[in-house]
């Protein structure tokens, strides 16, 4: 989500409706305000919690007025708007308020985009914890980790006045330039949308209306309100959308963010294929569409492809949704469907019956949760000669090096940027780029108590590598920052810092690199290091669980949500999309009919590690791979076959060791490789099962695999559907490390 200066005040709303919104808040604040104090909600019949949603949403219908039902429909401008309207002073200080109608009982919706912890904290003057990014969070493969993400980010929201989290993104990483993949959890739309889907369960379990975003193809940032996605409908649905279908049946969200950009030649917040033929009508969503801000670009023909609420103004839901209306362009049943909607999903997430009473977020809880997590993130890439774990014991000298690593660690910027709390560094030199006040030097002096720990910054060379030449032990720290509204012009690291680990290692052959990054990285140097950790963005606690990682105290089990490449020459697109010059220059593409440039996804069904195992491409890292302290023997694979012939549960059964001296965590990994008849990409992931084993034990892993993840699309039935043939399925520990396999026919 985006604050656009070039978006103002609205052409087509009136003096007075700006009034009967003001009178319409107002009343709602004071009837809030009154309900507190009294301890009781208004009595309205609607507000008998043994009614369904539905059944609730269908009795306040009636009772709202035109100017009423128009209210509800659309945002009240951002307070960072150039020119922000009247309203804006009664938001919570979030990125969005949506006003409510408090003789009716129903509350203002104070949005906030809460990607990996509530934003604008600060303007509230209260605290919020920055977890893991998303993608750190996909790194963990825990569905637990997942729901105990949500269910913090939902807490600390409520805690501090917000009732509705813009957060969910789950646009597959297609593009690793992406500026936003921190954002989002990968590569794979079973991960992706598994993950996805627990975290905005447990969000919404704590009465915050939650949603999924941005649907759909928003996988880059460069031109996103000028793109048309061309992409074909069974790619569509086996890929991008497969995620969001996977995630809306777990979740049950409240909202889904429509994106900027076009696919297949209509914006997506007036794509009726993706709005209401698919997501409502195919996958029974039942919560309410909304724009991403600035999203917007027509009234009637948003309204009728199920666009049910337009942010963060009313441009177009404002007085011209009034205009079209009362002329008879526009059914009133129409709008009362997008009225509808969005009071089902208040009733269904429960924010009013359980409205948000501003209160003082657990801290300490929220450190050691976000200290876990990063935990559970942290992917062990490289441990040559086992230099991993160290042992302070035997380490007399340590050398800490790179920009910020004993201050703090980076993060990621936009409309996920959280405020960090405390004493905290900026780089002007990077647009506002933010490092959380996590010190690794510190951490690791901790850990390592009887060892000489030393830093330097590695702005002088020289003078880093010398440091680094005295030392038993370097570790370097390096950064690739990723945020919104921009794409990275490549997946190298600032030049600065390969120079810093190539001199290092020169220096100290025992060196350990620990990557803070938003997606994949180059590595020109990885045969000169003997240790590599992808921390991500680590959040609050991120110094101390890296810390924790190297020295041992935690077994990292964490596996990577997407691959990394050898170089850019092996993606699918080798070169940064760059738009011509004239398309590039337009500044508000909110008032475009249509996108003006398309970008046609060639070869669309292989996405990450697809399209590397189709093309016969090596990568630096696979997908899904991960080093432990401990090692894991596979044996024993089994398929059982249950249920009906066209649509059968397939149960994969095998036996998994740990075969090393400590307690590990293993993630095992089910690939299916299709019929050839299906034309499908060699491999695609199934399933998966998180092991914990101690030294020595052996257990039987039971995975079940639905019909669908074996199936494929059908465009012309417009069917998932199992292709007949022989389908091998396999186990192991990454998409390039199956040992196990065995086939079955399937009629």
């Amino acid at each position: 989500m985006t604050y656009d200066a070039s978006i103002t005040k609205k052409q087509f709303v009136s003096k007075r409706s700006w009034s009967v919104a003001r009178i319409l808040a107002l009343g709602a604040i004071a009837a809030g305000a009154l309900c507190a104090q009294t301890g009781q909600s208004p009595i309205f019949p609607w507000m008998n919690a043994n009614l369904t949603p539905d059944q609730r949403a269908n009795l306040v219908l009636p009772e709202l007025t035109l100017d009423e039902k128009i209210v509800l429909i659309h945002g009240q401008g951002s307070p960072f708007d150039d020119n922000p309207g009247p309203n804006t002073d009664l938001s919570n200080g979030g990125d969005g308020l949506s006003l409510g109608i408090a003789r009716l009982g129903i509350p203002s919706l104070q949005m906030d985009g809460a990607a990996y912890g509530v934003r604008f904290s600060g303007i509230n003057g209260r605290y919020s914890t920055a977890l893991p990014s998303n993608l750190a969070l996909a790194a963990s493969w825990d569905a637990e980790a997942a729901c105990a993400y949500g269910a913090l980010i939902g807490k600390e929201l409520r805690a501090q006045g917000y009732n509705m989290s813009l957060a969910g993104g789950v646009n597959l990483a297609r593009e690793l330039r992406n500026g936003r993949n921190f954002e989002y959890h990968g590569e794979d739309p079973l991960l992706a949308g598994v993950m996805v889907g627990h975290r905005v369960r447990c969000e919404q379990a704590q009465h915050i209306l939650a949603e999924l975003k941005h649907y759909a193809v928003n996988d880059q940032e460069t031109g996103r309100g000028l793109l048309n996605a061309a992409i074909g409908r069974r790619a569509l649905r086996e890929t991008d959308l497969l995620a969001f279908e996977i995630g809306n049946q777990i979740a049950r969200p409240g909202a889904v963010m429509c994106s900027y950009n076009g696919v297949n030649g209509d914006y997506a917040c007036e794509n009726k294929y993706l709005l209401t033929d698919v997501l409502k009508n195919e996958w029974g969503f039942s919560g309410f569409v909304l724009s991403d801000w600035g999203g917007t670009h027509s009234t009637a023909r948003s309204s009728s492809a199920g666009l049910d609420m337009e942010q963060p103004g009313e441009d177009y839901y404002g007085a011209a949704m009034k205009a079209a209306i009362q002329i008879g362009r526009i059914p009133t049943a129409e709008l009362d469907e997008h009225v509808r909607r969005i009071l089902r999903a208040e009733f269904a997430t429960g924010i009013i019956d359980h409205p948000v009473h501003k209160s003082v977020v657990d801290v300490e809880a929220g450190l050691e949760t976000a200290r876990q997590l990063a935990e559970q993130s942290i992917v062990l890439l490289k441990n040559e000669g086992r230099i991993l774990p160290l042992d302070p014991n035997r380490i007399g000298s340590i050398a800490i090096l790179g920009e910020h690593a004993d201050s703090g660690m980076i993060s990621g910027g936009g409309s996920a940027q959280v405020d960090p709390q405390g004493s905290f560094t900026v780089d002007w030199k990077l647009h506002q780029a933010v490092w959380f006040p996590t010190s690794p030097l510190k951490s690791i002096a901790a850990m390592a108590p009887r060892a000489n720990v030393q830093f330097a910054s590695g702005n002088d060379l020289a003078a880093a590598a010398d440091l680094a030449k005295r030392s038993d032990v370097a570790i370097v720290f390096v950064h690739q920052w990723c945020r919104e509204g921009a794409d990275l012009p490549s997946l190298a690291l600032p030049a600065s810092q390969d120079r810093l680990i190539a001199q290092v290692a020169a220096a100290n052959p025992n060196t350990i690199v620990v990557l803070e990054t938003g997606t994949a990285v180059r590595m020109p140097w990885i045969n000169q290091v003997r240790g590599i950790v992808e921390a991500w963005y680590a959040g609050s606690k991120g110094g101390e669980a890296v810390a924790r990682v190297l020295f041992g105290e935690v077994n990292p089990s964490a596996k990577l949500p997407l691959s990394f490449p050898v170089s850019e020459s092996d993606m699918p697109h080798p070169e940064p999309l760059a738009l011509p010059p004239a398309i590039a220059a337009q500044k508000r593409p909110k008032n475009l009919s249509q996108p003006l440039y398309t970008v046609t996804y060639d070869k669309a069904l292989e996405v990450g590690y697809k399209w590397y195992d189709a093309e016969n491409k090596p990568v630096l890292f696979p997908f899904g791979f991960g080093l432990s302290y401990t090692s894991f023997r596979y044996a024993n694979l089994e398929l059982t076959p249950e249920g009906p012939p066209d649509a059968p549960t397939v149960t994969v059964r095998l036996t998994i060791s740990n075969t090393g001296s400590r307690r590990g965590t293993e993630t095992v990994e089910i690939y299916a490789t299709l019929p050839a008849s299906a034309d499908e990409p060699p491999n695609r992931l199934v399933g998966w099962s998180r092991v914990q084993l101690d030294p020595g034990q052996t257990t039987t892993v039971r995975i079940p695999i639905e019909a669908k993840r074996l199936s494929i699309f059908d465009e012309q039935t417009n069917r998932w559907k199992l292709v007949p043939g022989r389908y091998i399925l396999r186990a192991g520990g990454s998409s390039r490390d199956l040992p196990l396999s065995a086939a079955m026919d399937l009629p």
